[in-house]
């Protein structure tokens, strides 16, 4: 059941046509699909934008209005999607303040900014309504007088007309509502219509004034990202995952598929970067960054290691061929999974909404406007006479301490993984470090590579070692869980032989996921070999 307060959500696929004033409107009924004029309606449409001052939403290609007038009056925000924008919609309760369903879908962009006007866009509107042969409304021809008015400093009054063309929910997001759309626009050019200098109304409303308003502190850095130094490379790396977590946070907090393993991905990536490159980038700040993103990631771990196991559990129970596992098992199975996994998932939404939480988002975008680049970086990076080859074996010095700290947990793995006197998550864990070791030298090459030193194939072992070594954790995990999950059934008084079924078939694929690891060791090591500064 949807929460009174959610927004509903929209496809929208358009094509916006800039149109002389005096320009006809052509016979609609040759468009393909159109057999038939449904409805033409006339509407006075007012919508006043919201943003910002530093006008992070603009900035993001998000656009945030409240509108009045019109069939669709309401609060209005257009976020990118695949194929097109997908609008989220709200009543008009309260015309003077942004609800809060909206302001969550931006949070990590907005955070605790104000929103407030920056534009208002009024609209002369003729509506038509477009059918195919049964009468089913198939698009919307809008032909838009519109009057605009900036209100950041120094904006100006505008006029302008449009064609406009959207699919309905019939063809939205089909091969034939793309087809439509394309031959629209061709038609509609044809009939006197141009293409449009302005991807929206309002950034022809707001126009040079956009200028005007300050930059966010993530935009204002004075690093050259493209440039092939070391400072240059890392701080490439850290804006990706920066963009990354923003990205990802809505996604989170609508529970979308492995948009936490994502969201917990890029806090964990940044992190090692941090932690590697440290000596290119260097402060206090780094180490309190760093704490703050193990806090993030590990939160976000509860839900993970809750979905992991969920998506297990299915797969083994829709494989059991035994029948021993009965329905009511199959169902306590599910339900205790399920109850894990919406727990830990209203904790990751508590904490993106936390005052931690967007002040870590903060600190990301102050690094990101200053680096502390290390004296000795920079001013290798300043003199003329630097080599590239200089630049390089700094990072080479990085990726080598990376490598060397993964070999020395793989030798504690060697030494001690088949010790059968130590407990098993004792030498489970010596695996797990050297995941850890992976991970962090994988996205150290990535980055390395970024700035010109042959990592690629290092980075590509790196990954496919992680991955062995994933599918082992997630049966460690899933064990763990399994463990936990038949002592709370017992408790209850329940026959908790299902749960010991599913314990050793995740200890044996766990085994079977280790059979690649030497193999996947020796590649790492080779790839190494070849990196040269």
């Amino acid at each position: 059941m949807a929460e009174k307060n959610a927004p509903q959500d929209f496809l929208e696929i358009e094509v916006k046509l800039a149109v002389d004033e005096g320009t006809g409107i052509p016979d609609l009924t040759q468009l393909p699909v159109v057999e038939k004029i449904i409805s033409t309606e006339e509407q006075n449409l007012s919508a006043v934008y919201y943003d910002t001052e530093d006008l992070r939403l603009t900035r993001s290609k998000i656009t945030l209005r409240r509108r009045t007038g019109g069939n669709d009056e309401g609060w209005h925000m257009k976020v990118p999607a695949e194929g097109g924008r997908k609008e989220l919609r709200l009543p008009l309760d309260d015309p003077s303040h942004v609800p809060d369903g909206l302001v969550a879908e931006v949070r990590s962009i907005v955070r605790n900014h104000p929103l407030s006007p920056i534009a208002q866009v009024d609209n002369r509107r003729v509506e038509i309504t477009l059918g195919d042969a049964e009468g089913t409304p198939v698009a919307e021809f809008c032909d838009d007088h519109v009057t605009a008015w900036s209100l950041l400093p120094g904006g100006e009054r505008t006029t302008w007309r449009e064609w406009e063309v959207e699919l309905t929910e019939a063809l939205a997001g089909t091969e034939d509502g793309q087809r439509m759309i394309t031959q629209a626009t061709a038609f509609l050019i044809g009939a006197g219509a141009r293409q449009s200098s302005s991807p929206s109304k309002l950034s022809t409303a707001l126009g040079d004034s956009v200028k005007n308003a300050p930059l966010p502190p993530h935009l204002q850095a004075e690093v050259d990202e493209d440039d092939a130094s070391p400072a240059g490379a890392v701080v490439k790396a850290l804006r990706g995952q920066r963009d990354s977590i923003v990205a990802w946070e809505p996604r989170v907090r609508n529970d979308e598929w492995d948009s936490v393993h994502q969201l917990r991905v890029s806090t964990r990536e940044m992190r090692s970067l941090l932690e590697t490159f440290e000596g290119i980038l260097e402060g206090e700040q780094l180490t309190h960054l760093e704490d703050e993103l193990k806090y993030a990631a590990g939160v976000l771990g509860e839900a993970r290691d809750a979905e992991v196991v969920e998506e297990r559990f299915i797969e083994l129970l829709d494989s059991d061929e035994s029948g021993l596992i009965d329905k009511a098992a199959r169902a306590h199975i599910a339900g205790d999974m399920r109850r894990d996994y919406e727990a830990a998932h209203t904790r990751i939404v508590e904490m993106l909404d936390s005052e931690r939480f967007l002040t870590l988002l903060d600190d990301i975008d102050a690094l990101l406007a200053n680096p502390p680049i290390a004296e000795g970086s920079a001013e290798q990076s300043e003199k003329k006479d630097a080599s590239e080859k200089a630049d390089k074996a700094v990072l080479f010095d990085h990726l080598e301490r990376g490598y060397k700290k993964l070999k020395k947990r793989h030798d504690k793995v060697d030494e001690h993984y088949h010790d059968t006197d130590l407990a098993l998550h004792e030498r489970e864990d010596y695996v797990h470090d050297v995941r850890k070791a992976a991970k962090k030298l994988r996205y150290s090459a990535v980055a390395a590579q970024g700035a010109g030193l042959k990592s690629g194939r290092l980075a590509k072992a790196c990954k496919s070692l992680q991955s062995i070594l994933g599918d082992f954790q997630d049966a460690v995990t899933s064990r763990d869980r399994i463990e936990r999950l038949a002592a709370e059934a017992r408790e209850r008084g329940e026959d908790t032989f299902s749960y010991g079924m599913l314990y050793q078939r995740e200890l044996d694929r766990g085994e079977q996921a280790l059979k690649g690891y030497d193999d996947a060791v020796r590649e790492v090591r080779k790839a190494f070999k070849k990196v040269k500064p």
